[in-house]
């Protein structure tokens, strides 16, 4: 395993829990008496995809406008985009941020499929106009519990069209600007990236394309440092953060005992009470866990797509 900086016993353990799969990462622990951060494979500063964490952004975002009463549960996506007379445009927000829109994971699933997994590219390119002319044509199924990426793309526009500003504007100045975290940024072209941003890889080792795109942010397009969603997990778990009620767990989300608040996911692991999201692109991992009853939490930032959730689990305080 490659030389480590910060902590060298979180350093030792975070190795022991990833392996030798995972050669550029970025773990954090948080705790009441604050942060601690170490990684291996990367400067300190470094920015990798956190992929759907993003959607936990999303939530925040979300839950700061209803409470700032810019939106409301019921609002519907068709009062903030330009979705014409479509069915999507009668989906409420609300039923968004639970994952019950009804929209599919993604729309145009087998090209963006042959994109990624035939080619490597990044399935994820398109522009805000595209996927607004994608939401007039979809057709809604019924709303029980169904991830969608699709969906939580949609929410994040519209919440930054509720106020006249684009999303990547809106994480800047609802949250990132408030936090203090400097490494938070959505490109929406490759030629956005910052010098300290990771290229990431598949599990065999291949270099993949960045995923970029205009669209893509609410649901997939952040990228941060360790030490920024460490920061991030601090300010939920000390009530600091915007939207901090996303978290709260209010309703069922599948069967197998997890809850969903806006976006957040909280389940019992070990007897604990956990609120976390997860995310993956085509060429990195991440994990972000909370145990809010105890005041910790934990992330996990790899640059290659491996799962990284057992790891994350194991490493909360």
């Amino acid at each position: 395993m490659n030389t480590f900086w910060g902590d060298p016993a979180l350093a030792e353990r975070a190795q022991g829990l990833l392996g030798a799969r995972h050669p550029v990462a970025a773990v954090a622990t948080v705790t009441r008496s604050g942060v601690v951060t170490a990684g291996w494979g990367c400067a300190p500063e470094a920015d990798f995809e956190i992929g759907s964490i993003s959607k936990g952004i999303t939530g925040l975002l979300y839950r700061d406008a209803v409470e700032r009463q810019v939106v409301r549960a019921d609002t519907s996506l068709g009062e903030l985009l330009p979705l014409d007379d479509s069915p999507v445009a009668r989906i409420e927000l609300g039923a968004i941020s639970q994952h019950r829109s009804g929209l599919p994971s993604v729309p145009s699933p087998v090209r963006r499929a042959l994109r990624f997994r035939v080619r490597g590219e990044n399935p994820y390119g398109d522009t805000l106009e595209e996927l607004l002319a994608q939401a007039r044509s979809a057709i809604p199924g019924p709303p029980r519990p169904r991830y969608s990426h699709f969906a939580f793309e949609l929410l994040g526009h519209a919440l930054a069209s509720a106020v006249g500003t684009s999303y990547p504007e809106l994480v800047a100045d609802r949250l990132a600007g408030r936090l203090g975290l400097k490494s938070w940024y959505a490109p929406s072209l490759p030629v956005d990236l910052r010098a300290m941003s990771l290229t990431g890889r598949d599990r065999r080792g291949r270099p993949r394309q960045v995923w970029t795109g205009e669209a893509l942010a609410p649901t997939g397009g952040v990228r941060s440092s360790v030490g920024d969603l460490a920061d991030l997990a601090k300010a939920l778990l000390d009530e600091r953060a915007v939207g901090h009620s996303a978290l709260d767990p209010v309703a069922r989300f599948g069967s197998s005992g997890v809850m969903i608040g806006a976006a957040w996911l909280t389940q019992e692991h070990k007897g604990r009470a956990v609120t976390w999201h997860n995310g993956g692109t085509g060429g990195f991992r991440s994990w972000l866990g909370l145990d809010r009853e105890a005041g910790t939490g934990a992330v996990v930032l790899s640059a290659t797509s491996v799962s990284v959730d057992r790891a994350g689990f194991r490493l909360l305080p």
